[in-house]
């Protein structure tokens, strides 16, 4: 008896030529060719640099992540530069806002007014003969109070060709900031003018003013031109908050690169962990001219101090116990500026530097060794620190250079295709 019985009997496989199809050396030559296949796969794989760009927010990291792209990658779409187009035009008024926020609380309103007394003639294509005063107060109306009820200019909504326009991919605030920079961007250069204006910039710390956006500032007639497109410094000092995990890949002397960029606000950073996988290398990114400006999102906590306790975090983190990590101290253009009417030493927290004011070379220094003393290990290659300004393509054209080539050689190394020192 048995279920089974009636099924037939499995066919006998034919004399003579069964070895060829169920092996043989056909079949081993695939099988070798696979194999070879994964461990070429393997190999290249191994060789692949996975970079990580980590730092506070607002320390570079995501002008260093341009810079890739400017070097190593294609050149950007015209989609691509009508965002970077309303994001810079945004970027002004931002600056602005705070700008005329802070006159106020400074209480130079005064000054502005003495001013304003004194400038009877007024430059050619001043908006409606205004003065300084009269361009403050109708800012403060629009962008900040709130209170005004008609606009200064057409924003450019009829009769005006624009190659920027609006970009989607903004967002809505950056383009009704863009339509508001339009309508009084002539309104916003006679302010920026003024000699009040200057001494507000020189205290700009205290509201966290993107520094490079002065750039912007000084050249709103270009930027609110019909014609305007975005040249590749507006892209780079372009300030647009990451908030998720950005990668690109590269190909920089028969090397694949793929480098991470990550949000640095305290509210982004639990999305870091999901980035630590399979690190080649950190690249740690802080801002030397910080360190004397507060957090955005934290008001009473120093910036510098915030990077350092990030990278004492990072450097002892043990997912990136066999990483290479390199520390980039940004922005030394700013603080060459900065530095020559911010002493370091009057900060709290750096009232143990001793060295002469508004020297470049002794702050530098202080601060690298700041960052040194972050570390376990006193061993602390020098090679692996470098002194940048992300928005010089030059500058970063070496740094990035240099970089990849030790990154590459340190990547053999724990790969077992360069012998170790």
């Amino acid at each position: 008896m048995g279920g089974c019985s009636s099924k037939p009997a499995p066919a006998a496989p034919p004399s003579g030529g069964g070895g060829a199809t169920d092996g043989g050396p056909a079949k081993a030559t695939e099988s070798r060719n696979i194999e070879g296949d994964l461990e070429r796969g393997r190999r290249e794989e191994e060789r692949k640099i996975k970079m990580l760009l980590l730092g506070a927010g607002e320390s570079g990291k995501s002008t260093i992540f341009k810079q890739m792209r400017v070097l190593y990658g294609t050149e950007r779409s015209d989609d691509d530069l009508r965002m970077y187009g309303v994001v810079a035009r945004s970027n002004i008024v931002v600056a602005t806002r705070k700008l005329c926020s802070h006159l106020r609380a400074l209480g130079l309103e005064e000054d502005l007014d003495r001013e304003s007394g004194e400038n009877k003639k007024l430059e050619e294509g001043d908006h409606s003969s205004m003065t300084p005063r009269q361009a403050y107060d109708e800012l403060m109306a629009y962008f900040v109070d709130k209170t005004g009820t008609a606009t200064a200019q057409d924003p450019g909504g009829e009769g005006r060709k624009d190659w920027v326009g609006r970009s989607p991919r903004a967002g809505m605030a950056a383009n009704n900031d863009a339509e508001q920079f339009l309508a009084y961007h002539e309104v916003i250069r006679i302010l920026w003018q003024s000699k009040t204006m200057k001494k507000v910039w020189a205290k700009r710390a205290a509201v966290n003013v993107v520094d490079s956006h002065k750039e912007y500032l000084n050249d709103i007639p270009r930027i609110a031109s019909p014609e305007y497109k975005p040249t590749t410094k507006d892209v780079l000092i372009a300030r647009v908050r990451t908030t998720q995990v950005v990668m690109e890949r590269y190909r920089i002397q028969g090397t694949e690169f793929e480098m991470y960029d990550v949000g640095g606000q305290r509210s982004e950073r639990r999305k870091w962990i999901d980035c630590f996988d399979q690190v080649t290398a950190v690249i740690f990114v802080a801002a030397l001219s910080e360190y004397d400006q507060t957090l955005a999102e934290a008001k009473r906590s120093n910036r510098m101090v915030e990077s350092l306790e990030l990278f004492r975090s990072v450097c002892n983190n043990r997912a990136f116990m066999n990483t290479s990590i390199l520390l980039f101290l940004n922005k030394k253009d700013l603080f060459a500026e900065k530095i020559l009417s911010s002493d370091i030493a009057a900060q709290l927290p750096f009232s143990d530097y001793a060295g002469p004011t508004q020297d470049f070379d002794q702050g530098v220094f202080y601060f690298m060794q700041k960052f040194k003393d972050c570390l376990i290990d006193d061993e602390v290659n020098d090679a692996f620190i470098h002194v940048t300004c992300a928005t010089d393509t030059n500058n970063m054209a070496f740094v990035l250079d240099s970089t990849s080539t030790i990154i590459k050689n340190e990547n053999l190394k724990r790969s077992g295709f360069l012998g170790a020192d």
